[in-house]
């Protein structure tokens, strides 16, 4: 049982449990465009380094499999229609065509992922969150590498869309595996 669910209404009605899941996604959408906009970009790369997916999967082991995704999905969809919510404050459909829109669907699996483990009681210990939030991450580069061999070819894919990326990616997940439980305990 994630975070969210342990402190969901469950005596009542179906109005005020809708309610809160529907502040869960959109604060979650919001958290997700904050951690957006810690960017940084590398000068080889089309790919800046973000904190999306810090956000991406913190959330999901909060929310769980729906929420998470749901929250995901919501973030999307407003990049979507131009809000200023991907990093570096941008905000289109453009962006989705274009070498960094792989990493962005990639957050839909690994949000369902991270959440159903967690669901599953994955969230509870660090070495299981953080198993669950690399099989998050790793959702993330299949689709993302995957998208950005379009335009950088196959050859270059690895160099510029996964290797400069790794040492940052283990600091994301350790610092989402420190923070569940301290959230847990705070909670």
């Amino acid at each position: 049982m994630t975070i969210a669910e342990t402190y969901a209404p469950s005596k009542s009605g179906f109005r005020t449990r809708a309610a809160y899941n529907v502040a869960l996604v959109g604060v979650g959408s919001a958290f997700i465009a904050l951690t957006a906009q810690i960017s940084f970009t590398l000068p080889f790369s089309p790919v800046p380094v973000t904190g999306q997916t810090f956000g991406v999967l913190l959330l999901a082991a909060l929310l769980g499999r729906v929420r998470g995704t749901l929250a995901v999905a919501t973030y999307l969809a407003e990049g979507l229609c131009g809000l200023p919510v991907f990093a570096g404050g941008m905000g289109s459909a453009v962006v989705f065509l274009g070498p960094t829109g792989g990493y962005l669907l990639g957050f839909l699996p690994a949000a369902f992922v991270v959440g159903a483990l967690a669901e599953r009681g994955w969230d509870k210990r660090a070495i299981t969150s953080g198993l669950a939030m690399v099989l998050g991450a790793a959702a993330i580069f299949a689709v993302g590498l995957s998208w950005l061999k379009i335009y950088v070819g196959v050859e270059n894919t690895l160099t510029m869309g996964l290797y400069p990326f790794l040492a940052g990616e283990a600091v994301k997940i350790a610092a989402a595996m420190v923070t569940l439980p301290a959230l847990r305990r705070f909670v």
